[in-house]
C-alpha cells in the first residue's frame, strides 16, 4: 500500500504544476474558445488517454531505461524546457494568450482527439512526473512497487482531469471577461509568460535524475 505522505506529495505537486499554464492548457482553452465546450471535453478526452500511455509505460518500468540511459533522459528534458522557453516568449511579445480568443478552423471529433493526446504525450510536465516525481514516492518496503506506481498515478489523473475539465467548462466566461479589457489580458498574458518561462529554467536546471519504479 502507499503511504499517505506519498499521495499528499503527489497530489500537491500535481496542483501545482496544473494550475501552471502549459501545453495542456493551451490547447484544451484554445479549443474550447473557438469551437465550443463540446469540443473542449473532446479533446481532454485525448489528453486523459495521454496519462493513461505514461501510466502504463512508468508501471512496466520505462523509468528504468532513463536511470541507465541519462544522456536520454536530459536530451528530452532540455527539449521540453526549450519547448515552454519559446511558448513564454511568444506569450510575453503578444503573440499568444491561454484565455484570448482566436479564430480557429473547426476540427473534427477525430482530430480534436488526436491533438489532445499527441499534445500530452509531447508536454515535459507530464513527462517529467511520470519519470522523476512519482518513483521518488515509491517506497518498496509499502509493497509491490507497481501496484503503489499504478495508484499514484490514478492521484496525479484524477486531479490533472479535474483541474482542467473545470478550466474548460470556465474558459468562455474567462475569456468573455477578459475581451474588452485590454489591461487585464495583458496582466494574463504576463502572468502566463512568466510562469511559462519559470517552469522552463526549473526544469532546465533540475538536477533530478529518474529512478527505476
Amino acid at each position: 500500500m502507499i503511504e499517505t505522505t506519498a499521495v499528499l506529495g503527489v497530489a500537491a505537486t500535481e496542483l501545482g504544476m496544473v494550475l501552471t499554464p502549459g501545453p495542456n492548457m493551451m490547447y484544451l482553452v484554445s479549443r474550447t474558445i473557438s469551437q465550443g465546450r463540446r469540443a473542449g471535453l473532446v479533446s481532454l478526452s485525448g489528453v486523459a488517454v495521454g496519462f493513461i500511455v505514461y501510466l502504463v509505460a512508468a508501471t512496466v518500468g520505462i523509468t528504468a531505461i532513463f536511470a541507465v540511459v541519462p544522456g536520454l533522459y536530459l536530451s528530452m528534458k532540455l527539449a521540453g524546457a526549450a519547448y515552454l522557453a519559446y511558448l513564454a516568449w511568444k506569450t510575453l511579445r503578444g503573440g499568444i494568450s491561454v484565455f484570448e480568443p482566436s479564430d480557429l478552423p473547426a476540427d473534427s471529433a477525430r482530430r480534436l482527439f488526436s491533438m489532445g493526446l499527441v499534445t500530452n504525450l509531447l508536454n515535459p510536465k507530464i513527462a517529467i512526473i511520470y519519470m522523476a516525481l512519482i518513483p521518488q514516492f515509491v517506497t518498496p518496503e509499502q509493497g509491490r512497487v507497481w501496484l503503489q506506481s499504478l495508484l499514484l498515478g490514478a492521484v496525479q489523473i484524477g486531479i490533472a482531469l479535474t483541474v482542467n475539465g473545470l478550466i474548460v467548462l470556465g474558459a468562455a466566461t474567462i475569456a468573455a471577461f477578459l475581451t474588452g479589457r485590454p489591461l487585464w489580458m495583458r496582466a494574463q498574458r504576463w502572468v502566463t509568460g512568466t510562469m511559462l518561462g519559470v517552469v522552463a529554467v526549473l526544469l532546465a536546471t533540475d538536477r533530478t535524475r529518474p529512478v527505476p519504479a
